[in-house]
């Protein structure tokens, strides 16, 4: 890791009502003390972002996020300048930035600065004023580093990624391939939405063929044929709203919306050739997205079929994700972003995080007697699955299945896809409602295959039996683990444990049973 203490800002604590820090008497328990909160100041050629995390981890939740249309990259392709008031709104923005920072009580403090302050002549003075306002040091990349950091923000928030990330700015398109966390090495083109509206004089036909010509020299391109395509960037992230917009898509979640290469080839040809304004659903494209849109889809369009890409997966994570991917150690990188973030939710919300970890034993185990078939990718998400299985028990009982999918399926989750969203959301909900889907949208149960709804709900039917067991509470599942005898599961329950058994429980045995076609036993030893 690198030497950070530059960016250490100072500590701020305004005093209570007694005199002492306000600290003192303000511990939320709805907080994770996992280190100070870390904040990343974000100047792109089109907007400047401040974004605060809780804290640097594997899957670091944002406490804050906002962000300023200040419109720097416009006309540096041209001009070769900053115009004066896009400066003058970015550095409002950052005064305003740096201020949000000591109320937060951020402990660490990044800016990031890309392709317009890097190719505009009064850069470094705008630079300098920066650092000035926020007191440590602006790190502005090249286009080579802001695309490996894009890389590792898609290599942190996807699991196992393997193909081509794109990250498109407003000033600039950066490309390199990403095996894992093994990173390639990036190229940049001048494509961003705002260096190609200007470059083409805004003509769309005219940043067509811009974009054609240099996407068509990429050696990293001519290889793409048949790779994932990761897509980052808000024009991006508008264009796949808009899509999901127009076939309604049941999931609200942007990442790790997907779609084949054709499909977003497509799209975007149409985006690109028709007046933004009589788009159908444009409404829930933000206005001040808008004017871009058609430049950020033909770029889209001409990467995709210049690279035959197979499939393009939406990527919220990229350049501020990155930054802090590359300061965490190396065995902090290697963990599995989704289960960092189902331990996180489990220790916040669930009545005993122990519990969710035997959970996961306890279901190995049956897994393993009952001979189920199950690839490294299920296990992962059974495993999450268990931790997340008790973060609704404050809800209203009739309620705990809805509140539990809901919660899970829009979670704050990287790391897992649409489907696997879909399966921990469904475990859950039948966890808490049994194995009737009469109370569940059935649109959440288009986004899982055959297979992955046919484990939710044999996990969801284990977990049934599980918390007639435990009530919640660890050190019971241990010792009584589900068994295969003569093709029969079993269940026992022996000494102070046999006082559990039930009608309630031997029904929900059998359940289960008949869902992995054996008989079952409750087999009680005082």
């Amino acid at each position: 890791m690198e030497n950070r203490s530059k960016n250490r800002l100072p500590a701020a604590s305004p005093a209570g009502p007694s005199g002492l820090p306000s600290d003192v008497f303000e511990i939320a328990p709805g907080r994770l003390q996992l280190g100070p909160t870390i904040g990343v100041i974000d100047i792109g050629s089109n907007s400047v972002r401040l974004v605060v995390y809780e804290a640097l981890t594997r899957s670091p939740t944002p406490i804050f996020n906002e962000k300023t249309l200040c419109g720097l990259g416009r006309n540096v392709q041209t001009s070769g300048r900053l115009a004066d008031d896009a400066v003058a709104r970015a550095l409002a923005s950052i005064r305003r930035f740096r201020a949000l920072c000591t109320q937060l009580r951020v402990g660490e403090l990044h800016i990031l600065a890309t392709a317009a302050v890097r190719d505009a002549k009064n850069g470094p003075d705008f630079v300098a004023a920066c650092e000035a306002i926020c007191g440590v040091p602006l790190q502005l990349l090249s286009g080579r580093e802001e695309a490996a950091f894009a890389a590792l923000g898609v290599a942190s928030g996807m699991y196992q990624p393997n193909g081509i990330v794109g990250d498109l700015g407003g000033g600039s398109l950066e490309l390199v391939d990403v095996r894992g966390g093994a990173i390639g090495t990036g190229v940049t083109l001048p494509l961003g939405g705002l260096a190609l509206q200007d470059t083409s004089g805004q003509s769309v036909k005219k940043a067509e063929r811009i974009a054609a010509k240099l996407v068509g020299k990429v050696d990293l391109l001519k290889k793409g044929r048949g790779q994932t395509f990761y897509a980052v960037g808000g024009t991006w992230r508008s264009l796949a709203k808009l899509h999901m917009a127009q076939r309604g898509y049941p999931l609200n979640v942007m990442h790790g919306y997907a779609l084949t290469g054709k499909e977003i080839a497509d799209f975007c040809y149409l985006v690109s050739r028709q007046p933004t304004d009589s788009i159908s659903r444009i409404d829930v494209v933000a206005e001040s997205r808008r004017p871009l849109l058609a430049y950020g889809a033909l770029v889209l369009e001409a990467v995709v079929r210049a690279a035959r890409i197979e499939r393009v997966v939406i990527s919220v994570t990229g350049v501020r994700e990155g930054l802090l991917y590359s300061l965490l150690p190396p065995e902090e990188q290697a963990a599995d972003p989704l289960i960092a973030a189902a331990r996180e939710l489990c220790l916040l919300r669930s009545r005993s995080p122990r519990h969710g970890e035997e959970l996961i034993a306890w279901t190995d185990r049956f897994m393993q007697v009952t001979h189920l078939e199950e690839s490294a990718e299920e296990q992962r998400l059974r495993h999450a699955a268990c931790l997340l299985a008790d973060i609704g028990w404050r809800a209203h009982p009739d309620y705990r299945g809805e509140q539990s999918l809901n919660i899970i399926a829009h979670a704050n989750f990287v790391g897992v896809d649409h489907p696997g969203r879909a399966y921990l959301a469904l475990a859950s909900f039948y966890r808490h409602e049994g194995l009737l889907d009469e109370f569940m949208s059935p649109r959440i149960r288009e986004l899982v295959g055959v297979r992955l709804l046919d484990r939710a709900r044999i996990l969801g039917a284990a977990m049934r039996v599980a918390y007639l067991v435990s009530a919640a509470m660890p050190g019971a599942l241990p010792r009584a683990p589900l068994r295969v005898e003569d093709r029969r599961l079993v269940l026992t329950l022996a000494g102070d444990l046999s006082g559990l058994a039930g009608d309630r429980l031997s029904n929900r045995l059998r359940t289960l049973g008949r869902l992995v076609g054996r008989d079952t036993e409750l087999r009680v030893i005082p």
